[in-house]
């Protein structure tokens, strides 16, 4: 287990855990943590291991990533991508969190995808300032600065391992199994989305704790693609669910 950088918005109120994705950081939540924090949250965004200011690491399999994230009894996490996986895996643990929100998370990778999946990730890591702004022009640019930044602070070592460490990418059954609320917001497949249809369909079918809503014009990344709708939803479901008398952790 590694100790990951941290990050913290709000002095009070139940405590809410951000893990980013991968070649991300905790600066890509920047506007997300602000915003949770303002309805009245504490909020904790952290660095992954390999990624941001977090150590490097011999393994990179998504069970180390889970098994870093810290902490118990957290009111609700938030996770995106890989981060959002991790999430999943950690909320396996008893009193890890009370509540989980998935953004676009990758859930599964067949080995049909393996490869091709691999690459463009890798592809990630040669993009500069104009070509990013070129892909995704309507992302704020401090969106596209914080991107930039974990691109350089990654390299291809932990791109691969973060595929190659596992003997499968697939957590649809421990998905399907979470037993604390959840709500997945997913990227509108009509732009794109790394959660397939028949996979988010059936996790919606199979588990009736899981909220599932797609994000509108949104591709991957709804916190970059779509701020506002993301934020709203969020914040939406985190008062819901505590009006409904989930308590929050002050710890």
């Amino acid at each position: 287990m590694i100790d990951l950088p941290q990050r913290h918005w709000g002095e009070r109120g139940p405590r809410v855990l951000l893990v980013h994705g991968l070649s991300s950081t905790a600066e890509s939540w920047w506007r997300v943590g602000p915003g949770i924090a303002d309805a009245g949250f504490r909020v904790t965004a952290v660095d992954l291991r390999g990624h941001g200011e977090a150590p490097r690491a011999e393994r990179y399999a998504l069970v180390d990533y889970a098994g870093d994230l810290p902490g118990d009894d957290w009111f609700a996490v938030i996770g995106h991508s890989l981060g959002g996986a991790a999430a999943v895996l950690a909320a396996q643990r008893p009193g890890f969190t009370r509540a989980l929100a998935l953004l676009d998370p990758v859930l599964l990778v067949t080995r049909d995808e393996w490869q091709a999946t691999i690459d463009d990730q890798l592809s990630e890591l040669g993009l500069d300032e104009q070509a990013l702004e070129a892909l995704k022009p309507h992302w704020h640019e401090r969106d596209r600065a914080a991107k930039l930044a974990g691109i350089r602070q990654t390299d291809a070592h932990v791109i691969e391992h973060s595929f190659t460490d596992n003997d499968r990418w697939d957590v649809t059954a421990e998905a399907t199994a979470l037993a604390v609320p959840t709500l997945l917001l997913r990227g509108d497949p009509a732009v794109y989305s790394m959660l397939s249809d028949e996979t988010a369909d059936a996790l919606a079918a199979a588990n009736p704790l899981v909220d599932y809503r797609v994000v509108a014009g949104a591709g991957h990344s709804p916190h970059r693609d779509r701020p506002e709708e993301t934020i709203a939803a969020l914040i939406g479901w985190l008062l819901a669910d505590e009006r409904a008398g989930r308590p929050g952790s002050l710890g």
